[in-house]
């Protein structure tokens, strides 16, 4: 049943997935040719965002069949830290592409003769702003649906390419009105690549938390303590430890029951504060509990 979940769920990515990498393909295209056409610069970075928007598809594309296997004998706890890569890899591809054109932006900035940009360079940014909001939203609902922080991030990778496009769009305007105004379109490429930035490093700092093995937030392991607590023979709970796997969480705790039960009544309790904290807690893949006796001072 699993399994056949999983399937499911790879099957969505892989197809939200291929759509991107199409759209991404033609508006990189538009965006190229009316940038060269109308000569703006900040539309050509636009267009260098979309085709950075393909190799995250690309790397979602390929990692999605390796972070969706099955738990097997060398990875007992699945395969899910390869999300985390593939989403890490996705973030450091937006700070390269963010440091590129922060770079040429501001090199540009030093000419003396800045050439004004035609009204056909609008037509690149327009088509951007509503094709990826279209796909962002699409996206992210696949993305929410699988659990799937890698999918989230290409999610966000649409969303940032399309605001992205608004800068390009009003620096277009701007040279195109006035020809002494022709650096804003120099200045609108140097604020994409600073929006780029910060969503770069959105996408990273989690994806490399969970690889430094971060555990779940306070919050969260107060419920864990909470819901455990709540069960009958439970006296005390201790020693949560927590470990991110993707979205999910594997828990190891202590409980401590009356010493006089009997082993089968302490294995049912540990079961049943397992099948709670599946069933309440926090996006929880698997529970290991340990028994202790409780000794009253």
């Amino acid at each position: 049943m699993k399994q056949s979940k999983n399937i499911q769920n790879s099957n969505q990515i892989k197809r939200v997935t291929w759509v991107g990498i199409f759209v991404n393909l033609f508006l990189a295209g538009i965006k190229f040719l009316v940038g060269y056409v109308g000569s703006s610069r900040a539309v050509i970075a636009d267009g260098v965002h979309s085709l950075s928007d393909m190799a995250t598809d690309f790397a979602v594309i390929f990692g999605v069949k390796f972070w969706t296997a099955p738990p097997d004998e060398d990875h007992p706890y699945g395969h899910l830290r390869i999300e985390a890569l593939i989403t890490t890899a996705i973030g450091l591809t937006l700070t390269a592409v963010a440091i590129g054109l922060g770079y040429k932006a501001l090199t540009s900035l030093r000419e003396t003769h800045l050439e004004q940009s035609g009204w056909i360079a609008m037509i690149g940014p327009l088509l951007s702003i509503v094709f990826k909001e279209i796909l962002y939203r699409w996206t992210i609902v696949v993305g929410t649906r699988t659990k799937s922080s890698a999918v989230v991030a290409n999610a966000w990778h649409h969303r940032s390419d399309a605001l992205s496009s608004l800068p390009a769009l009003i620096a277009v305007a701007a040279s195109a009105l006035n020809p002494d105004w022709a650096f804003v379109d120099h200045i609108g490429a140097l604020i994409i690549s600073i929006f780029i930035l910060k969503v770069s490093w959105d996408i990273i700092t989690p994806s490399l938390s969970e690889l430094a093995d971060r555990g779940a937030s306070i919050k969260d392991r107060e419920l864990i303590r909470k819901i455990a607590m709540k069960v009958d023979g439970v006296k005390e709970v201790h020693a949560i430890r927590t470990r991110k796997f993707g979205s999910n969480i594997y828990v190891d705790l202590h409980i401590l029951v009356e010493p006089e039960i009997s082993v089968r009544l302490g294995h049912d309790i540990s079961e049943e504060v397992k099948k709670e904290l599946i069933k309440n807690g926090p996006k929880i893949l698997d529970v290991v509990v340990h028994l202790e006796p409780y000794e009253s001072i």
